[in-house]
């Protein structure tokens, strides 16, 4: 009983840090279904007896018993895809580029009020510490003007590097894209129209490199990562949420 407690309490404290994202105004699949699913094993570990019960009564009937192998099973499959998911997004979050012949690649986040959100924030410190490190190395800022947004994202990024040092050569702007797949293929077109290096090294949350992965491969680039620190109360919404982008991405 106190093992089910500390459980059904470890549950509600993960169905809260899904919640805390929409008090900033953050909804997707990602803490919808983080919420809801941890919400029915809070409920089940609280009423285990009863949910017990129901199960034993549900499997003594053909239908009943039928009806939860199968549901098994798409359980069991979820977790294996989620888990195998996940270990190729750490691996690709960690992709780091062997020299300096290549191009980094930033791609955009929302601009609030003219200035960095927090997450494209710490993709430009991302940046520009290896840019820092890197001085031969180019850089494209990439995204569009949302409807929301005073100015485009390539263009809040490029001033956030060079008013921290990067200078304004070194940086070249794509402003017209609206999402990653442009974000890339965009980017692309303006790092062979410069004849920089076609490799490229995508900066963006560790969360989101593999999708960008899977599009960059689509486009016939050759990719790295860098990846930026996402907050930790984002983390679980996103991390959840490429789960879904990723599968889209490889089966369409």
């Amino acid at each position: 009983m106190a093992a089910r407690c500390i459980s059904a309490a470890a549950f509600f404290g993960l169905f809260m840090l899904f919640l805390l994202p929409v008090s900033r105004g953050i909804i997707n699949i990602g803490n919808g279904i983080g919420m809801v699913v941890s919400a029915l094993i809070v409920l089940v570990l609280l009423f285990w007896n009863k949910f017990s019960t129901f199960i034993g009564h549900c499997w003594e009937k053909t239908f009943g018993k039928f009806f939860l192998s199968i549901l098994g099973i798409i359980l069991a499959v979820c977790v294996i895809v989620a888990v195998i998911i996940s270990i190729f997004m750490i691996r690709a979050a960690n992709d780091r580029p062997k020299d300096e012949n290549t191009t980094v690649v930033v791609l955009g986040c929302q601009v609030r009020d003219g200035a960095p959100s927090l997450m494209l924030s710490r993709r430009l410190k991302a940046a520009y510490d290896y840019l820092s490190e890197h001085q031969s190395v180019y850089v494209v800022v990439s995204g569009g003007k949302g409807e929301d947004e005073s100015i485009s994202e390539a263009q809040c990024m490029r001033d956030w590097l060079v008013g921290n040092g990067i200078t304004p050569e070194r940086i070249f702007m794509e402003d017209k894209s609206v999402n990653t797949e442009e974000n890339l293929s965009f980017s692309k077109a303006i790092i062979d129209e410069k004849g920089l290096p076609s490799n490229i090294t995508i900066v963006t949350d560790g969360f989101h490199q593999l999708r960008a992965d899977i599009l960059a491969e689509k486009s016939g680039i050759e990719s790295y990562n860098i990846s930026a620190r996402t907050a930790w109360y984002l983390l679980p919404t996103y991390w959840v949420r490429e789960w879904f982008g990723v599968l889209y991405y490889r089966l369409f």
